[in-house]
């Protein structure tokens, strides 16, 4: 509902625009040339994503998945130590951050919403701490491998969409720390 009221504004508000500016003749040729570029840009990322979510496929099929999750689980134990024990929702955690470290956004968002799901059902109509911790990773997600970006700036005509890496780990480290050093300074407080 608010993405609508959202987007309905902003094409009022151009429309408004272009009639007090003076400048409708400008206004549709600019609407199609806009819907122009987002279909280009859509089918162009779209072959990006599905070689990434296929690599996300193969990995669960494989196993390598469960194996970065064995190896993310003692450092996510601790950032979420309710649900250390929870077997179930340690796998899809582990899922979504592994989505998360390849820059696969739109893998990781039903990972996480399953992993909210699961970890919901301890404190219902309450954000726990863990929930909390959660949505931060997520919104902060630290990224090796920023894929979506990269697929943005390969389709703007970038010839080494991939150039941006030290700069988008030093700053995706830099979010994530930051938000989990908040996340629990917070917990610390609404604990006392």
């Amino acid at each position: 509902m608010a993405m609508t009221v959202i987007w309905t504004g902003m094409t009022v508000g151009a429309l408004v625009f272009s009639l007090a500016l003076g400048n409708q003749a400008e206004l549709a040729p600019a609407a199609l040339d806009g819907a122009s570029s987002a279909v280009q840009l859509g089918i162009s990322m779209a072959g990006v994503l599905c070689l990434w979510m296929g690599v996300m496929e193969v990995m669960q099929r494989s196993g390598l998945a469960e194996k970065l999750a064995r190896l993310l689980k003692p450092v996510l134990g601790r950032l979420f130590p309710d649900f250390a024990s929870d077997k179930g929702t340690m796998d899809t955690l582990a899922a979504n951050v592994s989505a998360n470290l390849l820059g696969l956004g739109n893998a990781a968002t039903p990972l996480g919403l399953e992993t909210a799901r699961r970890m919901s059902r301890r404190t219902p109509g309450v954000a726990g701490d863990s929930l909390c911790m959660l949505v931060v990773c997520n919104t902060a997600s630290i990224q090796l491998i920023p894929t979506t970006v990269a697929a943005v700036r390969m389709a703007a005509g970038c010839e080494a969409p991939f150039d941006i890496l030290p700069a988008v780990w030093v700053t995706s480290a830099l979010s994530v720390s930051v938000g989990i050093l908040a996340a629990k300074g917070f917990a610390r407080v609404w604990k006392e």
